[in-house]
């Protein structure tokens, strides 16, 4: 026997069990310091505004929270953890004045003005930012950016008491946000008092030195903030214009755009600029941008360039890289989020594995995140595992996302559960109703919407993905998620994987994989700013951690669609989510795109020509923005205010389709139910509340 081979075998194995019970044991720590973490922040109220009247005149005296699994600590948590948005300096956030007034932009009646919820001072809030609004670092410089609660988190008002929703859809404008944002920083520039206020509340905090310091981010977000609401205003003669009032954003039209902005490569950036401008003008913008194209440090090249543009020349070059942001849907509730299979409204992010990791840093991407991402000579492990393989060049996809906390943002909604129709202080459910409306739930919706134990730690949730044709609702979204193009970049030539095999990316390319490729990317790259050896162990167990303890694992899609092929790798996307309805009294409005008010009104059918004029349908136009919520037909005050008026008469808004209680929309096996009779909707509609 050759003992020497033994003993190396012998040694090998013991540094292959040391190592193993290393990473087990940072794997159990870092458990450990994320609960400690998570449990910093215990106020009683959590934070909440308890009694005032919102922007409609709804009055409440008490805010409460219903039992979802989450104390105090886990719901302030949620609301302030930091995920690398950085939308602006943090002292200018503090300092910044409403653009028409001297009063805080930030001030609880302006921040309501928008949907946003105020809140007071906590430890982990210290200058009571609103919900979801944090205060954020990125290579030593404070920002003011946005967490998932400002996107996830509601509030309905019933006579008098205030019900918080953790994880649920926000009711919020954040299009009007970002204009008069933009709006606010133009004014405190152009006006000299509101500038000498600005300027000297930005020194007295202590992150800027020098007067010209603090005027020159002015002047550069301004431009940055000025040329996102023009980037994503939606916009073209063709496609009826989709304004988005409260409760809806397009999210994905907008990281779209965000990543066709930061891919943007020298070569194609000079080849857009020689097509769109006159040889006058392309002179002119050239002298200006030419060492930012020729040097080595060529990220940020569009927002480099606007600033020898004209806003004429910004429209014109947005027309040709961006796509309109134009499909606004509401945002979907997070309970159950981690035990789905297949999430988005469209079915189209595969919710095993790693998939989280890239999902959520996509959504970052969205919101603001420090995207610098540029070519860089040779390869390094960040490339290779992000895709790029042993070239000559590899682009580095550093960025402010806070990979580490959206980990951890993930596992924290786990233990988030549905809200249960609160009895004690809506009116009590009838329960002869709930038990025939059972009887119709089995007929008319379970065949979509499966029923589940909102506690239950094991459960799954299988998402039933309906084709857009046969559900027959607003079809923009889903369009607009397959069909739109962007230039490649600075990705040019690096390959996707998609179910249906690799797609080369050619000059110009489907924005839905230059996102995955994105992605894929920034989650391969670990913090820059961090030290090399904690850098890599820290990433190498996010990504152990996410993966191992991921219980979703990879399946088939389910539902009536059309599967992808090589020939149409995006098919099944075309289609919309049916999900379980747990919680679904809270979520007002209805439909992927808010475009029926109230549950009651989903059961009703959408007005056709050919109907009478005195049946019962759903409204073609209603007002969107009270808190007010009316239980007799589960949804917010839809008229009688100046809201936002919701026409459903625009592409992106339609509100036809999901008729199967008007007996207008066939089951999947379809199958035509007769109508149901009004008390038979009500009947059903108890049942809803109940779940």
């Amino acid at each position: 026997m050759n003992f020497k081979a033994v003993n190396s075998y012998s040694k090998l194995a013991k540094i292959l069990v040391l190592a193993c019970l290393g990473l087990a044991l940072a794997l159990i720590m870092t458990g450990i310091t994320s609960r400690i973490y998570e449990f910093r922040d215990a106020d009683l109220y959590r934070g909440t505004i308890t009694q005032g009247v919102d922007k409609f005149g709804s009055r409440y005296s008490q805010t409460i929270y219903l039992d979802q699994g989450w104390s105090e600590s886990d719901s302030l948590w949620f609301y302030n953890v930091t995920q690398g948005s950085n939308l602006l300096p943090y002292s200018f956030f503090l300092a910044l004045e409403q653009s028409d007034n001297g009063e805080l932009f930030r001030s609880h009646e302006n921040i309501d003005r928008y949907g946003y919820l105020p809140q007071r001072p906590t430890a982990s809030n210290p200058d009571g930012l609103p919900v979801g609004m944090v205060r954020d670092e990125y290579r030593g410089k404070a920002y003011m950016g946005f967490t998932c609660a400002a996107c996830h988190t509601t509030q309905i008002h019933y006579q008098g008491t205030a019900i918080r929703i953790d994880g649920g859809p926000a009711y919020s404008d954040m299009e009007t946000l970002m204009i008069d944002l933009a709006k606010a920083l133009h004014a405190t520039l152009s006006q000299a008092d509101k500038r000498t206020r600005f300027v000297d509340a930005v020194l007295a905090s202590g992150n800027y030195q020098q007067v010209e310091e603090v005027l020159s981010d002015l002047k550069k977000y301004i431009q940055r903030i000025k040329a996102y609401t023009i980037i994503n205003v939606p916009r073209d003669t063709e496609r009826p214009l989709t304004q988005y009032g409260y409760a809806r954003l397009d999210a994905f039209g907008r990281i779209y755009n965000r990543v066709l902005e930061h891919i943007m490569s020298a070569q194609q950036w000079r080849e857009l600029l020689a097509e769109l401008l006159s040889p006058e003008e392309l002179s002119v913008v050239m002298a200006g941008v030419e060492p930012v194209l020729s040097g080595t440090d060529r990220d940020h090249l569009i927002e480099r360039t606007q600033a020898y543009l004209t806003d004429k020349q910004i429209i014109r070059l947005r027309n040709k890289i961006y796509n309109p942001a134009d499909a606004p849907v509401s945002y979907p509730f997070l309970w159950d989020v981690p035990q789905h299979d297949y999430v988005q409204w469209n079915g189209r992010v595969d919710n095993s594995g790693l998939g989280p990791m890239a999902r959520n840093a996509g959504q970052v991407i969205g919101v603001f995140a420090t995207l610098d991402w540029q070519q860089k000579d040779g390869y390094t492990l960040s490339s290779v595992l992000g895709g790029q393989g042993f070239g000559a060049q590899h682009i580095d996809f550093q960025s402010s996302i806070d990979i580490r906390n959206l980990r951890r943002v993930e596992n924290h909604l786990r233990r988030l559960t549905s809200p249960l129709w609160p009895e004690h202080i809506l009116p009590r459910l009838d329960k002869a109703r709930m038990s025939r409306g059972a009887e119709l739930y089995d007929q008319y919706c379970v065949s979509c919407h499966a029923k589940i134990s909102r506690t239950d730690p094991e459960r799954r949730i299988v998402a039933k993905l309906i084709s857009v044709a046969s559900v027959g609702t607003d079809s923009k979204m889903a369009t607009n998620s397959v069909a739109y193009q962007g230039y490649s970049g600075i990705l040019h030539n690096q390959y996707v994987s998609t179910s249906s095999g690799n797609i080369l990316l050619r000059h110009q390319a489907p924005v839905v994989v230059l996102l995955t490729a994105a992605t894929r990317n920034v989650v391969a790259t670990p913090d820059s700013d961090k030290w090399i050896i904690q850098r890599w162990v820290e990433r190498s167990l996010d990504f152990a951690y996410t993966y191992f303890d991921n219980e979703v694992q990879p399946s088939l899609k389910t539902g009536n669609f059309t599967p992808d092929t090589t020939a149409n790798p995006f098919a099944s996307v075309m289609a919309y989510k049916a999900r379980p309805l747990n919680g679904i009294w809270a979520t007002a409005p209805y439909l992927h795109n808010g475009s029926i008010p109230t549950l009651y009104d989903l059961l009703l059918p959408k007005k056709q020509p050919y109907d009478p004029d005195d049946g019962e349908y759903r409204p073609d136009e209603f007002f969107v923005g009270s808190r007010e919520f009316i239980p007799e037909k589960v949804g917010f005050r839809s008229e009688g205010y100046d809201g936002f008026l919701f026409r459903t008469s625009i592409w992106g808004n339609y509100n036809g389709g999901h008729e199967y209680a008007a007996g207008r929309t066939p089951l999947p096996d379809g199958t035509f139910l007769p109508p149901l009779t009004k008390e038979q909707r009500l009947d059903l509609l108890e049942y809803l509340k109940s779940l």
